[in-house]
């Protein structure tokens, strides 16, 4: 997924230079790094998943933690909720010291520190 990769990192280069452009107007450019979440598609997988082997959604979303993303920490898909309160909080005043970051909401799939 090299495509992937670079146009990702492409983004996170552009919002960094974006906010070095709006340096001290007040405004700041971050990037929200999402991990697994459950959004429409991840329903539609989970439930194609459940009917397919007769199981509840609980139990697939259970085995995806336990084989495909092993290293997370939150062990379930973070809700669309979750995800627009951590992006209302960033948009906001109180987070007006943090600009030009790359902020993950992951729970916790990536293991480095940095």
């Amino acid at each position: 997924m090299i495509h992937y990769d670079v146009t990702k990192t492409m983004q996170l280069a552009l919002a960094r230079g974006l906010a070095g452009t709006t340096a001290g107007t007040g405004a700041t450019v971050n990037s929200v790094l999402p991990g697994p979440t459950r959004s429409e598609g991840a329903e539609e997988f989970l439930n194609i998943m459940a009917a397919s082997r007769k199981v509840t959604t609980a139990v697939i979303e259970r085995e995806f933690f336990e084989t495909v993303r092993p290293t997370s920490l939150l062990k379930r898909f973070a809700t669309t909720s979750e995800l627009a309160e951590f992006v209302t909080f960033n948009s906001s005043p109180l987070a007006s010291a943090t600009n030009g970051a790359a902020l993950r909401v992951d729970g916790g799939v990536i293991r480095s520190v940095v």
